[in-house]
């Protein structure tokens, strides 16, 4: 005789999405104009009505009988937690519309991967940041801070780069993999040792070289000047000024 397949009911809890939860947040209960509070049944092709009521067997209205209560539910300092005996609650929060969208239910065992995996990140970026050569670390601090890393001590360099992986490790990570890291740090150099300049509030780049005091580009509302004298650079054109003043640099 085999064994008959039982249940398992265990307790639940729900958090907000959300960062900043609120201190209290109360979630619909039933439906109306204002929220639409229903599921679509996949069998029947049907939408159907969800109300949470404690003393009810459902969350849907066409199986509860004409003896509602109502009951709120409300999530308390971004959390909320339903014991196994509330089995109509936990049903209703799976249906919920928001499920997925302004609360989630808590799942330790993917909560512990997703910060396994974010503390993989940041050992990554700090084990990357700490090996740095001295000519990457300027770059990136030219990139990243605006630096000049003329007056800066290679400590102060070291130091800020490696608070930056701490705190934004992904990002950091993707800064290395960019192809115009090498290119925007050069570029972020002519302006430190003055051999370009922004003028009339960053909207023309000019040239400042001892020979040559002339206008380079036009910078157009909206655009980033560092990002356009990169475009520049890459350019046909701007590729024999990129090397002429390469070698202009101390």
């Amino acid at each position: 005789m085999k064994n008959k397949k039982t249940t398992l009911f265990v307790d639940k809890g729900y958090k907000l999405t959300k960062d900043a939860a609120p201190l209290s947040f109360m979630l619909p209960i039933r439906h109306s104009q204002r929220f639409p509070l229903l599921h679509f049944d996949d069998e029947t092709g049907v939408n159907r009505e969800l109300r949470y009521s404690s003393n009810q067997k459902s969350p849907f209205v066409d199986e509860q009988d004409k003896n509602v209560l109502l009951t709120p539910v409300i999530f308390e300092d971004g959390f909320l937690y339903v014991p196994k005996n509330d089995q109509v609650l936990q049903e209703f929060l799976h249906y919920h519309p928001l499920n997925g969208k302004k609360f989630v239910e808590i799942d330790k065992a993917k909560d512990a991967e997703e910060q396994v995996e974010d503390l993989m990140v940041e050992a990554d970026a700090l084990a990357e940041a700490r090996s740095l050569p001295i000519d990457l670390l300027e770059n990136i601090c030219r990139v990243l801070f605006n630096t000049d890393t003329t007056r800066t001590s290679s400590a102060e360099l070291k130091r800020d780069v490696l608070v930056y992986a701490r705190n934004y490790p992904q990002d950091f990570l993707d800064v290395l993999k960019d192809p115009d890291l090498q290119l925007q740090g050069t570029i972020q150099r002519f302006f430190d040792e003055g051999i370009l300049a922004f003028r009339k509030s960053q909207k023309e780049v000019w040239y400042n070289t001892k020979t040559n005091k002339s206008k380079l580009l036009n910078v157009p509302f909206g655009k980033d000047g560092m990002d356009l004298v990169t475009s520049y650079m890459r350019s046909d054109e701007g590729i024999d000024v990129l090397k002429h003043l390469e070698s202009l640099l101390k």
